[in-house]
């Protein structure tokens, strides 16, 4: 097995850094490093799949949390374990279960702190 360039990152890396799901992508992107070059030029021309990946899902946990406003640990609060499509971030927006309004309240306010804090340091 020959070993990748320095050049080049792993397929995990690679999907990480455009934000979508390793295993949603192809075979082809799972199966082979990924070079800086092929990585550039994904993200500034992606191809069907990754335009697809990135509007409809499923999505990574840090997508999902962010679109849903929660914190990832919030996530494993509320008993979501896996990638979600957007779909299913939708219909669970829409729904508000308690869990999610209630895990939505306090990552407002663990960032109301935060900033609260980055402003005293400032002064």
């Amino acid at each position: 097995m020959s070993r990748p360039n320095a050049q080049s990152m792993k397929p995990a890396t690679a999907a990480k850094k455009l934000d979508v799901y390793l295993p949603a992508t192809p075979e082809e992107f799972q199966a082979n490093p990924i070079t800086r070059d092929e990585l550039a030029a994904l993200a500034a021309d992606p191809p069907q799949w990754l335009a697809d990946l990135r509007k409809l899902g499923p999505h990574p946990k840090n997508l999902v949390a962010a679109k849903l406003g929660v914190s990832i640990a919030g996530l494993g609060r509320g008993g979501v374990e896996k990638a979600m499509t957007t779909e299913q971030i939708d219909a669970l927006l829409q729904e508000m279960p308690a869990w999610l309004v209630a895990e939505r309240e306090s990552y407002q306010e663990v960032l109301a702190e935060q900033r609260r804090l980055k402003d005293a340091r400032k002064s």
